[in-house]
């Protein structure tokens, strides 16, 4: 099983970006993208309704990274300090060697491949560093952008589940990407 020390949080760089610890400055950004139907269209999850779930939300991330079952990074871009979105790996199965990636960033920066950079960063140290063997990726099957950046970052289509989540009264498929660590 792998042992992760996230003691000390890992700030990743990239020509254009800082990828940093979240923390409750970031709540107005965290609250604009998780109350935007645009940003959550492809996200099942109840939409946020307060600042408070914010708040929470940025406590419980910190929670399950100190219980090693996440890593959250907001995204800011280097120049201005502006964050911009969050990426990181969730659902962490240590024992397996393997993690789950999620992203989501505010709409005027879509299309800019700053979640391809982030992304790019984020499997790089969590093959390099955290000794990962696999990153997966579970989504809607019409977010047809998230599709490009995975393939952009060299991960394969693995498969396609019928109605496998159940979300806001109705069945929805969900397909996987994933990467290995070869």
């Amino acid at each position: 099983m792998l042992n992760i020390d996230l003691t000390i949080f890992p700030i990743l760089e990239t020509d254009r970006l800082i990828l940093r610890r979240l923390d409750i400055n970031d709540l107005n950004t965290m609250y604009t993208m998780r109350t935007d139907p645009e940003v959550m269209k492809y996200i099942p999850v109840p939409v946020t309704q307060s600042e408070e779930e914010i708040k929470q939300y940025i406590h419980s991330i910190n929670e399950r990274m100190a219980a090693k079952e996440c890593v959250n990074w907001a995204i800011t871009l280097k120049e201005e300090g502006t964050m911009i979105g969050t990426i990181g790996f969730y659902r962490m199965k240590l024992e397996h060697y393997r993690a789950e990636t999620g992203y989501m960033s505010l709409p005027q920066y879509n299309g800019k491949g700053y979640i391809t950079e982030a992304l790019q960063a984020i499997v790089h140290y969590g093959f390099s560093t955290m000794k990962l063997h696999s990153i997966e990726a579970l989504l809607d099957p019409e977010n047809i952008g998230s599709m490009k950046v995975l393939e952009k970052c060299g991960f394969i289509k693995e498969g396609h589940l019928k109605e496998n989540w159940f979300f806001d009264g109705q069945f929805l498929d969900t397909v996987i990407y994933s990467k290995l660590n070869k």
